[in-house]
């Protein structure tokens, strides 16, 4: 672990990545710096999350639950034990947050200040589109909320590399699978084409559309954490070896996830209950 004031304390002119600096608690409400979230246990990450929904998304023309599904990751955090202060998947997480954070205080108009973090005005962006009802359409949706996802994850990507701090080869593999969730959501048809392939079961087959919208869902936490589960125990073991194509690892997410969803939605017990 690295000392408290590193990311804070890093020169702000390294580039191409303004380093945020700790701010003074007048830079509240919505004011927490990447250093500080990073210094958070995931347990008070997930109330802050849940707070920031239900305080003050709410305060927008919008269903608050936007973020439901990094509920689940963080969950599944909490659960495992990971993304502890300082660490690399803790400093991305950190990014993420903040990006969320000020992308709600400037679609509220409380502030005009990104932090440096590219996902804020993304967000921002994302919230207003959402509260003039241009979001309606779900793939429009989900493409607009996962480059918000992507800026604000490639900015803790960039401040982790500037102060030195790398990823375990456990963390950057479940971050390809992570990778692979947002492009999921940004290119819903060659996802489909993927996931109605020769090699994918015909029961797979026939329901792709519906499993894609429960898998990219973000107003629920379910497919998140079991997500998340099932990427953390492939990315310990390796077993996906160096292919780290989107579509190939998309397929490998399948036969577990599928199960998943059957059970979430009933399909299972429907089925059951039909013979």
């Amino acid at each position: 672990m690295y000392a408290r004031s590193v990311i804070a304390d890093t020169c702000a002119s390294v580039a191409p990545v303004a380093v945020p600096r700790v701010r003074r608690a007048a830079a509240r409400p919505l004011g927490h710096t990447v250093a500080e979230l990073d210094h958070m246990s995931v347990v008070d990450r997930l109330d802050f999350l849940r707070d920031l929904q239900s305080e003050w998304a709410s305060r927008l023309a919008v269903d608050p639950c936007r973020w439901r599904n990094i509920e689940g990751v963080l969950e599944f955090f909490r659960d495992d034990e990971l993304a502890r202060p300082g660490s690399w998947m803790s400093i991305v997480d950190a990014s993420i947050l903040e990006g969320i954070e000020r992308g709600t205080a400037l679609a509220l108009g409380l502030s005009g200040d990104t932090f440096g973090n590219p996902g804020s005005t993304e967000w921002a962006t994302y919230l207003r589109r959402l509260s003039d009802g241009e979001l309606d359409r779900r793939s429009v949706h989900d493409a607009a909320w996962s480059r918000a996802e992507q800026a604000a994850t490639e900015h803790g990507l960039a401040l982790a590399d500037a102060i030195g701090v790398a990823p375990t080869a456990a963390e950057w593999r479940f971050f390809q699978f992570s990778q692979v969730y947002r492009w999921a959501m940004r290119n819903e048809p060659t996802a489909l084409l993927a996931l109605g392939g020769p090699l994918v079961n015909s029961r797979i087959r026939e329901l792709r559309m519906p499993f894609l919208t429960w898998f990219t869902d973000v107003t629920t936490p379910v497919p998140a954490y079991r997500g998340c589960a099932f990427a953390w125990a492939l990315s310990r073991l390796n077993p996906v070896g160096g292919a780290f194509s989107a579509v190939g690892l998309l397929v490998a997410y399948l036969p577990n996830l599928f199960d998943d969803f059957l059970i979430d939605t009933g399909r299972t017990v429907a089925r059951k209950r039909a013979h």
